[in-house]
């Protein structure tokens, strides 16, 4: 019997405050696939990973994690099985705690290390995927003073320290200068071509972090789906001009994304 799909929404809307923030989303995210999710600020990608990741539940319609429906399952034995790195995430986190301890904290889906017993296995694994990402040498310096750069490396290191089946990366890139943004990007592409990687959402505002190797792409605009599907097929001018209501030229090169406005769109 095949895997269920990593996340499944089947007609799904939201209401928060008396307001819709998503509108009748269909969607899914399959084994071995990785998802761009893009969209203007209001447009219902936060909630999207709120809904992924458990902390949300639909107003209608139905949302599916690793083959477990929202409401059926106790969502605390679920959180383990995803890895999330996210700004909520690095809030919560102590300052202090070194970011070896941040990245095992993840073991458990937990905040602190004291709430658990880890082994020095988990203290090697953490180390082990710290050195994944360059920052070997930065395990037992406090989060606090790592730049904004290491921070999210560590967040993405975290992700992977329960051996999760399904990776949620919210806005990894935001706030981060030219020189650490693609050193995110290098290493969220040797994450999307490795086949132990577990399938993969990945959210943000601009098409310049889109990793290579990503497959799929789903755009939003005030919680309506503007295109989904292979990213070839959706990361187009016609579809980035419609989510973000300006006019925009898309260009590909060596399996990158840029894009620039070339004139006000007309407005209804």
């Amino acid at each position: 019997m095949s895997a269920p799909a990593a996340l499944a929404f089947t007609d799904v809307s939201l209401v928060r405050g008396g307001e819709p923030v998503l509108r009748g989303l269909t969607w899914t995210v399959a084994q071995g696939e990785r998802w761009m999710v893009l969209g203007p600020n209001g447009s219902g990608k936060t909630s999207i990973v709120q809904l992924a990741t458990g902390y949300l539940h639909p107003t209608s319609g139905t949302v599916d994690i690793l083959g477990h429906r929202l409401g059926r399952v106790d969502v605390r034995w679920l959180r383990p099985r995803l890895g999330l790195a996210s700004g909520a995430v690095t809030r919560l986190l102590r300052p202090d705690l070194t970011a070896a301890e941040v990245v095992m904290t993840a073991k458990h889906a937990a905040l602190e290390p004291w709430w658990h017993e880890y082994t020095e296995d988990d203290r090697a694994k953490a180390v082990a995927l710290l050195d994944g990402a360059g920052l070997g040498p930065a395990a037992d310096r406090r989060f606090g003073v790592l730049s904004e750069g290491e921070r999210q490396q560590v967040l993405v290191a975290r992700t992977l320290m329960a051996d999760p089946e399904l990776l949620v990366l919210d806005e990894p890139a935001a706030g981060l200068d030219l020189g650490a943004r693609e050193r995110l990007v290098s290493r969220l592409h040797d994450l999307a071509v490795d086949p132990a990687t577990p399938p993969m959402v990945f959210v943000t505002h601009h098409v310049e972090e889109i990793p290579p190797g990503f497959t799929h792409a789903l755009l939003l605009r005030q919680g309506r789906v503007v295109a989904t599907g292979p990213l070839a097929d959706t990361i187009t001018s016609e579809a980035l001009s419609a989510c973000f209501d300006v006019d925009v030229s898309i260009d590909r090169r060596d399996d990158r994304f840029t894009a620039r406005a070339v004139g006000p769109k007309p407005r209804s």
